[in-house]
C-alpha cells in the first residue's frame, strides 16, 4: 500500500472514531432530568423527571429520603441541589431535621446517606465540590457544613454558624462562584450575610450588611461573581460580594409584579429571572458586566403563569437551554426555552404532588 493510501485510510479511520465519540457524548450534552421533593410530613421523596431534548418532561418514579417533609411551603429557595459535576443531589427534610444525599445516574437517582442538619428545620442547602452546607431556619438561624466525597454525608467540625441577625428568617445559602464564600439572605430583617470559607472548607463568624430592598430571598451569581437577589417587597438588586460583606451595584429595581421570591441566573451570566409568587409571573432582567440589572420588559412581565399560580422556586438545565419553574398554585413544572434574547418560550407542563418544595435541573 502506498503511503499516500496509508495516509488516507488514516484519516477515514480518526474521522469515524471521531464520529463515534460525539454520538457517545450527545447524551450528556442533551436530555437530562429534572427534580423536585414531595415535602410531605407522611416521608419525604425526591420526584424525578426525564427531560427530553425539546424541553418536554416526563415523570419516572420518586425515591424516599429518609426523612419527612412539613407538608406546607418552606419559604426558601434551594431545598435541593445538585452538584456541578451532576452527580450528586442534596435535599433538605425540614420536619426531621435532616438532609439526604442521593448518588445520580443516567437511569435515576439512589439515597446514599441521611444525617442531622446541625439544627433545626434546615430549609436551602448548597453543595460545591465535596463541601455541603445547610442553613437551619429554626432557633435564631444557622449554618452547617459536611464533607461529601466518600458518598456520605460527614459533619465537618466548627462548621456550624449562627446567623447575623439572629431573628430565625433565612431563605437561601449558596456558595459563591469560587467557593471562598457563603451568603444566606435573612428575610426577617432585611440583611444578607456572608461567611469566609477556609481552605478547609470551614465558614468563618457571619458579616451582615443591610440589603437593598425589602425582604431578600432568592438569590444567585452570574458568572462574574455578583450577587443577584429578589427581594420580595417587589424589587431585584445586585451586589459584589467579599469577605467584608455585601456591596450595592444596583439598587432596588422594581419589578411592577408582586411578591418577587425566586431568582435564578442564565448560565451564560447575561440573564435572570424573577418568580413572583404574589402575581403569577416570571421577571427577566438583563445582567451588565459590572452586574447591573434591567428590567428585558418595562411592564415586568417576561412570562405569565395566571393569577393563582403562585409560582415558586426555578432551575435552569445544564445546557442552559431551559428554565423550569416549580409552579405552586397550578401544582404543575412549568418549562420555558430561554431564547437568545432572553425571552421564554413555553416548553410544557408537567403535574407535581400538592405541597412539592424545591427543583433541580440537568
Amino acid at each position: 500500500m502506498s503511503k499516500h493510501r496509508l495516509i488516507l485510510v488514516a484519516l477515514v479511520v480518526a474521522a469515524a472514531l471521531a464520529t463515534v465519540a460525539t454520538a457517545t457524548a450527545a447524551p450528556d450534552e442533551g436530555p437530562g432530568a429534572v427534580y423536585t421533593l414531595t415535602n410531605s410530613p407522611a416521608g419525604n421523596a425526591v420526584v424525578t423527571f426525564d427531560r427530553a431534548a425539546d424541553g418536554t418532561l416526563s415523570p419516572t418514579g420518586s425515591v424516599p429520603t429518609g426523612g419527612v417533609g412539613t407538608g406546607t411551603g418552606l419559604g426558601s429557595q434551594g431545598a435541593l441541589v445538585l452538584s456541578d459535576n451532576g452527580k450528586w443531589l442534596v435535599a433538605v427534610n425540614a420536619g426531621s431535621n435532616s438532609v439526604s444525599l442521593f448518588r445520580v445516574a443516567h437511569d435515576g437517582v439512589a439515597l446514599a446517606d441521611t444525617a442531622p442538619s446541625g439544627g433545626a428545620t434546615p430549609i436551602s442547602v448548597t453543595l460545591r465540590g465535596d463541601l455541603a452546607y445547610v442553613v437551619n431556619a429554626g432557633a435564631g438561624g444557622s449554618i452547617s457544613g459536611f464533607t461529601v466525597a466518600k458518598g456520605a454525608l460527614e459533619p465537618l467540625a466548627g462548621s456550624t454558624r449562627a446567623l447575623g441577625a439572629g431573628t430565625a428568617g433565612p431563605a437561601q445559602v449558596q456558595f459563591s462562584p469560587d467557593g471562598r464564600l457563603l451568603v444566606v439572605t435573612e428575610k426577617a430583617s432585611s440583611t444578607i450575610d456572608v461567611f469566609a470559607v477556609d481552605r478547609n472548607g470551614v465558614a468563618g463568624a457571619a458579616v451582615t450588611s443591610p440589603s437593598a430592598g425589602s425582604t431578600p430571598f432568592g438569590f444567585d451569581f452570574d458568572n462574574k461573581g455578583h450577587l443577584l437577589t429578589s427581594d420580595a417587597g417587589g424589587t431585584a438588586s445586585s451586589y459584589d460580594v467579599s469577605a467584608a460583606g455585601a456591596t450595592p451595584i444596583t439598587g432596588a429595581v422594581a419589578t411592577h409584579q408582586a411578591a418577587p421570591c425566586w431568582l435564578v441566573a442564565s448560565n451564560n451570566g447575561r440573564f435572570a429571572y424573577t418568580a413572583n409568587g404574589g402575581s403569577g409571573t416570571i421577571s427577566g432582567f438583563s445582567v451588565g458586566h459590572d452586574g447591573s440589572l434591567a428590567l428585558l420588559q418595562p411592564s415586568g412581565v417576561s412570562a405569565n403563569l395566571g393569577a393563582t399560580s403562585h409560582p415558586l422556586d426555578m432551575s435552569i438545565s445544564k445546557d442552559g437551554k431551559y428554565l423550569y419553574n416549580l409552579t405552586d398554585g397550578s401544582h404543575l413544572i412549568t418549562g420555558f426555552r430561554v431564547e437568545d434574547d432572553g425571552s421564554l418560550t413555553p416548553a410544557g407542563t408537567t403535574a407535581i404532588p400538592v405541597g412539592a418544595a424545591g427543583i433541580a435541573a440537568r
